[in-house]
């Protein structure tokens, strides 16, 4: 096993493996304590493996009720709610100047720290008392607090946009009134035709 993986390739072997069959063949296998406990530990161990950006970051996780729904790269069990949980972690655990908000039509920040465990992180962006999904919020959020952000980047499912603002042109106002070339990247964590980024601007990018 190589542990140079990346955290979110390790949890989709340890997903699929306890399964304890495969998802493109026929193929079937009963599970191991002693690989799961082994997949377990190298997803926590490659963490180590990203490189910080040593940018000024917000991140956002749309915690809306959908996020529980649909999975990442065909992997049952891997939803958009965990993928997003595990990139908060990467955050957490690799940067040194970031914010963790939690988002849908309201806006919080998420107490997550480096040293929790997925579980625990997947467990606390569930089940919030939040609505419709507007991924303006973390630029307006930053522009009403004066907070000084290099890069927003946000997590999302398929919807993508419900608000007065388009997260585009709040971005926008954001570097205006700031003075900060601020960068966005929303992720797109199903698969659908969204847009968000305004594709002439070459420091904003959908995935």
């Amino acid at each position: 096993m190589c542990i140079r993986d990346s955290p979110i390739a390790l949890l989709s072997a340890l997903k699929v493996y306890g399964r304890g069959h495969g998802e493109r063949s026929d193929a079937k296998w009963i599970p191991t304590t002693r690989v799961i406990d082994a997949l377990d530990a190298a997803f926590y161990l490659a963490f180590g493996n990203i490189e910080p950006s040593n940018k000024r970051m917000m991140l956002a996780l749309d915690v809306s009720g959908s996020m529980g729904a649909g999975v990442i790269a065909g992997v049952p069990g891997l939803t958009p709610r965990d993928a997003s949980a595990v990139m908060a972690m990467v955050t957490a655990r690799t940067e040194e100047k970031y914010a963790l908000m939690g988002f849908a039509t309201q806006f919080m920040p998420l107490n997550i720290s480096p040293r929790m465990r997925l579980d625990d992180v997947v467990k606390h962006i569930s089940n919030l008392p939040f609505g419709g999904t507007d991924c303006a919020r973390p630029m307006l959020h930053a522009l009403d607090k004066g907070m000084a952000v290099d890069t927003f980047v946000v997590y999302t499912d398929s919807e993508t946009w419900h608000g007065a603002v388009h997260p585009a042109q709040a971005l926008v106002q954001y570097r205006e009134k700031m003075g900060i070339p601020a960068r966005m990247v929303v992720v797109g964590m199903t698969s659908n035709n969204f847009t968000i980024a305004d594709p002439h601007d070459p420091l904003m990018l959908d995935v």
